[in-house]
């Protein structure tokens, strides 16, 4: 079989999550150590005893997203003998998970990811005050369609198209009003649409202020070619080439994340496996939503490591 590794972005959130990868595995309790050593916090601690209120700012969710699903790689690797180079063809992750397949691919050293991620959702968070953006997801629809609708709804203003999920399911991203507008036209159109309980209106022109921050930050830190090509979200294409692969996570930032085309990219390239590694069953929902061929697994728990470790 032709494997893909998946990597899960925010939304995908638990407190509880990775304690059991932790407790089971010495290599997947590593990560959480060095995670913690990297941020200088003891983040860990609130993904495994919350409050789920603090779990769920951005500026900690995203490297707690990234902490689980690099110790659950870790814990593939050294339970059931996964070389990712020998055993996947691509990797791929949805919005924060492009950095965590980065991570897992060795483009990044963990610790400079997860500081990476701590900067990203923190600067996503300020992009825009709280109050002024808003996405909401519409369903039901084509692309060209969903695109129409946010144009129309702009009026001057920020309406865009934020992810392109799977068939059917969009998410739009803007300033507030311009949303509740999209929010609208979509229903006289005969479709689903709802706004979604997020703090900020991220993957539009809004966050230009956080693509600037990462632009930076990316100056910092050592970026390796990845062991496997990355589907990256901007492109729903391969790369391997580290400034190619900085210049999309900066465009990711703002622009549409591309998960639909990702995957059928994915398949159409042989993959006939896709295994989501981390918190939560978004990727592999999504997955089977989008092709009927290609097998969705989620690894998250120790049960999970067994099972693949099982069928090989």
């Amino acid at each position: 079989m032709a494997i893909a590794f998946t990597f899960p972005g925010q939304g995908s959130q638990a407190v509880g999550m990775g304690k059991a990868l932790a407790d089971a595995f010495p290599a997947a309790r590593a990560v959480f150590d060095e995670v913690d050593d990297a941020l200088g916090e003891k983040l860990s601690q609130v993904m495994w005893e919350g409050p789920a209120e603090t779990l769920t700012l951005t500026e900690n969710t995203q490297p707690a997203l990234l902490a689980v699903s690099v110790a659950a790689m870790r814990a593939l690797e050294t339970e059931a003998g996964v070389d990712m180079k020998r055993d996947a063809k691509f990797v791929a992750g949805h919005s924060l998970g492009e950095y965590s397949a980065l991570a897992a691919a060795g483009s990044f050293a963990l610790a400079d990811a997860a500081r990476l991620v701590k900067i990203r959702g923190r600067a996503m968070q300020q992009a825009v005050p709280v109050g002024q953006g808003a996405m909401a997801a519409i369903l039901g629809l084509e692309p060209a369609d969903v695109k129409a609708i946010a144009a129309e709804a702009a009026q001057g203003q920020v309406c865009e198209a934020a992810n392109d999920n799977a068939p059917g399911q969009f998410v739009v991203s803007g300033a507030k009003a311009a949303v509740e507008r999209a929010v609208e036209i979509a229903k006289a159109k005969g479709a689903r649409a709802m706004m979604l309980p997020v703090s900020a209106p991220f993957h539009c022109a809004m966050m230009q202020p956080a693509a600037d921050a990462m632009r930076e930050a990316l100056t910092r830190v050592k970026v390796s070619a990845p062991k496997i090509p990355l589907v990256a979200n901007v492109t729903a294409g391969p790369s391997t080439e580290p400034g190619e692969i900085v210049q999309n996570l900066i465009a990711q930032v703002t622009g549409t994340v591309r998960w639909r085309e990702c995957v059928n990219y994915l398949t159409a390239n042989g993959v006939n496996r896709l295994v989501e590694v981390g918190s939560g069953k978004v990727l592999s929902g999504l997955a089977k939503r989008i092709t009927k061929e290609t097998a969705a697994i989620s690894i998250g728990t120790p049960d999970d490591v067994a099972a693949f470790k099982t069928a090989g």
